[in-house]
């Protein structure tokens, strides 16, 4: 997994349009070798079936990774009633059907139940580890695990069309940990039908979007210089709502060398002081990123440093 000796070092975002059929994993893999970047991750898995915004972290960038899961995430899917799949969604066995068909009113009367703050029971065939073991292994062995309800937050679900008698097209704006795929199921089941995710599209990610994707082969049409494409994004780019602070070359040199920093200047402790202990800042050398940090009794203590 690292790029040749004399390969520039590359940090940064680069937004994909991830095609159907392809893992979340694979598609890192292209990408990274694409850049020729030393490491790589993303920011939010899809499902092999679904399309759409995956955004993937090279180099530092991939130390930015947990603030970018953090964010909101808007899905556009259809869902086909009167079959349950045993992956609730294309790819998996039929495990029971159904003959009824909800209308659009009962459908749209079902909605509020599944926005705002509701419990969960991810699909049985999901990457959640239990006892060390990933779920979907468990379940392809023929021992699916019980896996518990969990809260999540769904901030938005509308009905956006019913193309046909077996179908509806629904968009969702959801939280971290949210599947879509249990929605698909739980929305079925208080229909009093069956039903499964047939296609899925992810529309964005945080503030990325699928106007700032690239698909893989426009990636592959830039040949040997991507990086300078304007597809590389700047690895502050996850960051955009965490606070910054401006230090001094003498604190950025703590702050790499993992020690804390109390600043002294009146304006930066006002900053500190509001912001509130627990918080993390992104703190900058003259709009360079340093490192991530947390506040603490007035100062701030390094979380990631970027070595860039």
């Amino acid at each position: 997994m690292r790029h040749s000796a004399d390969a520039a070092p590359v940090h940064g975002w680069v937004v994909l349009d991830k095609p159907r059929g392809m893992t979340s994993a694979h598609a890192v893999t292209v990408v990274r070798r694409a850049f020729r970047a030393a490491k790589a991750g993303h920011a939010g898995t899809l499902d092999p079936l679904a399309t759409g915004v995956l955004p993937i972290a090279l180099g530092e960038a991939t130390k930015t990774v947990p603030f970018a899961v953090a964010g909101t995430k808007l899905y556009r899917f259809a869902v086909r009633w009167g079959e349950a799949r045993a992956t609730d969604d294309a790819e998996g066995i039929v495990v029971a059907t159904s003959d009824r068909r909800p209308t659009e009113a009962e459908i749209t009367a079902v909605l509020p139940r599944f926005t705002g703050t509701i419990s969960q029971r991810p699909p049985s065939f999901s990457a959640i580890k239990v006892s060390g073991r990933r779920a979907y292994a468990l379940a392809r062995s023929g021992a699916p695990a019980d896996l518990a309800a969990r809260t999540v937050v769904v901030k938005r679900l509308e009905l956006i069309a019913m193309p046909g008698f077996d179908d509806a097209v629904f968009e969702a704006e959801v939280g971290p940990g949210t599947y879509v795929r249990s929605l698909a199921r739980d929305l079925a089941e208080a229909l009093e039908t069956r039903g499964f995710v047939a296609e899925l599209r992810r529309l964005a990610v945080g503030r990325w979007t699928l106007a700032q994707a690239i698909s893989l082969d426009n990636l592959a049409a830039l040949g040997h210089s991507p990086a300078a494409s304007g597809h590389l994004l700047p690895l502050e780019t996850a960051l955009d709502d965490i606070p910054a602070l401006a230090l001094t070359e003498d604190q950025a040199k703590a702050l790499r060398c993992g020690r804390s920093v109390t600043p002294f200047d009146p304006q930066s402790r006002a900053c500190l002081s509001q912001i509130g202990d627990g918080a993390t800042v992104c703190a900058m050398l003259d709009g360079k990123l340093v490192a991530l940090a947390e506040v603490a009794a007035g100062g701030i203590r390094p979380l990631r440093v970027l070595n860039t």
